[in-house]
């Protein structure tokens, strides 16, 4: 792609994301310096790469997923506060007062209201609870409660309709194996030590192994996410978005944020800001996911932004940014 063409696509997409209206090539005469004509015949080349797709309600264009994705990888710049912004945040890190997650959490407040987008924070209190005990209690009709216990006292349980052919007595000799030789775990290691640790011990012990483990594993993917400290802002403020103007596809997404398994989705394991555009994401192909990580003082957690693909993603990275190294910061300093 020339530069002319680089050019053009970053003034296409930021124009897209400004007013959410096709652009078209009289529009860009101005600012570019060339005739319609030529701006015509470059956007058709544009559109050839696949980085702009015609709107169907006029002859401008719009940009395409991959159009977002090359602007996010190559044209695009983080951009700078305000200085009400940073005012905003500074009063938040300033605040002695204040624990970490509700610094955290107050910070994707100020970043939902500035951006109009949902901001959730996905904390990793599990990561400092070790496994005391895991023990199945019989119900009737087929049904069993698996019980997770911690170090920390949190006890979670969860319950499963078994099928016949799974004995209450290789559950619970499944629960011993796991007794024996995970305590001391951290709870959000357990699932892969189960994985390499406990499954090819029963597949040779319990005849429906396959299902005993999954049971197993369920529950404990169940505790880690119940002791996940979830927080939510703006939970509906990306439904104010023009792209968003369908009753069903509201009540869609909305019902996701509702999931746990969806949300559980959103967490990063990745260092740095990433951003995630439509089928990148596993949470909702027709929104944009940009997340960060962050570990203070040894708690570990997700701050992410859900928004539409036309997302100011300048603006978002340059928030995440600053937070982020503010929080590193806090780190360093031991606070």
């Amino acid at each position: 792609m020339g530069d002319r063409q680089k050019e053009l696509l970053k003034i296409i997409v930021e124009s897209y994301i400004k007013t959410c209206k096709p652009v078209g090539s009289k529009s860009l005469c101005d600012s570019l310096g060339l005739s319609s004509a030529t701006i015509r015949n470059e956007m058709a080349i544009l559109e050839n790469l696949g980085y702009l797709e015609k709107c169907h309600i006029s002859s401008g264009r719009i940009p395409s997923e991959e159009g977002y994705k090359y602007y996010v990888d190559n044209l695009m710049k983080p951009k700078e506060l305000t200085g009400e912004d940073v005012l905003k945040l500074q009063t938040i890190f300033k605040n002695q007062d204040l624990a970490l997650s509700d610094a955290i959490n107050q910070c994707v407040e100020i970043i939902s209201d500035i951006t109009n987008y949902t901001s959730v924070v996905l904390g990793k209190n599990s990561s400092n609870n070790f496994l005391q005990n895991v023990s199945i209690v019989p119900l009737p009709s087929n049904k069993i409660v698996a019980v997770v216990c911690t170090n920390k006292g949190i006890v979670e349980n969860k319950q499963f309709a078994i099928p016949e052919t799974i004995s209450i007595e290789e559950l619970v000799k499944t629960s011993e194996i796991i007794n024996k030789m995970l305590i001391g775990t951290p709870i959000d290691e357990v699932s892969q030590r189960l994985e390499f640790d406990i499954k090819p011990i029963i597949s040779k012990k319990i005849k429906q192994y396959e299902a005993v483990y999954n049971i197993f594993h369920d529950a404990f993917d169940d505790f880690v996410m119940q002791t996940s400290n979830v927080h939510f802002s703006g939970k509906t403020k990306i439904f104010d978005q023009p792209e968003y103007n369908d009753v069903d596809e509201i009540k869609r997404l909305a019902n996701k944020f509702e999931d746990d398994n969806m949300i559980k989705n959103i967490e990063s394991e990745k260092d740095g800001i990433n951003i995630y555009i439509g089928d990148e994401n596993d949470f909702d192909e027709n929104v944009t996911v940009v997340k960060s990580t962050y570990n203070v003082n040894g708690e570990k957690g997700t701050i992410a932004i859900i928004g539409p693909k036309r997302m100011e993603y300048d603006k978002v990275v340059g928030l995440l940014s600053y937070i982020t190294e503010n929080l590193e910061r806090q780190d360093d300093n031991g606070e």
